[in-house]
């Protein structure tokens, strides 16, 4: 079996959650999702209906191969708020495990403060915020820094979804 994780919320970036999500399943991957309170969520255009697997209580980070963080600004703007989600991801990537960020999804890792000294990808309008909390900003289809695999914009999701799944294939 190979875990994978989806951690998201509401008005997440539909194309951003929908792809990683039959991506990883297509590479062998069991994949979860987890929201707040396991609630069902809409993602910001209406094409993706969330349905969780988890809440965000009790997640374990030794469960999961690879952590995958879709964006989308409203949605990080509630999700980099919440202490639970901000612990997780710095305790998984302390495991060394693969994380794939894509767009406003680096905001979460700076909140985690897990992105100095590397290089990372986002959107561009929080490349200041990427760049303050003293990473590199990297603007390529697939920026692979260790264990973090970063994206800009969902124009690359294939390229980076997979070398993510390429480097989470690798660990398992």
């Amino acid at each position: 079996m190979k875990p994978a994780l989806i951690l998201t919320g509401k008005n997440v970036q539909d194309h951003e959650f929908i792809y990683p999500f039959y991506r990883l399943q297509e590479d062998g991957f069991e994949v979860d999702v987890a929201t707040d309170g396991k609630t069902e969520v809409m993602g910001q255009l209406g094409a993706a209906k969330v349905i969780p697997t988890l809440g965000l209580d009790n997640l374990d980070p030794a469960e999961f191969q690879v952590l995958v963080l879709p964006g989308g600004a409203k949605c990080m703007e509630y999700m980099r708020q919440d202490k639970r989600i901000i612990e997780f991801i710095s305790a998984f990537h302390d495991s060394g495990r693969v994380i794939g960020s894509i767009c406003h999804a680096a905001s979460l890792l700076i909140s985690a403060k897990v992105v100095a000294g590397r290089d990372i990808s986002g959107y561009y309008s929080i490349r200041d915020d990427i760049e303050n909390a003293g990473a590199t900003y990297v603007d390529n289809p697939v920026v692979i820094d260790r264990n973090i695999i970063s994206t800009a914009h969902y124009k690359h999701l294939g390229p980076w979804m997979k070398a993510v799944c390429d480097a989470a294939l690798a660990t398992c």
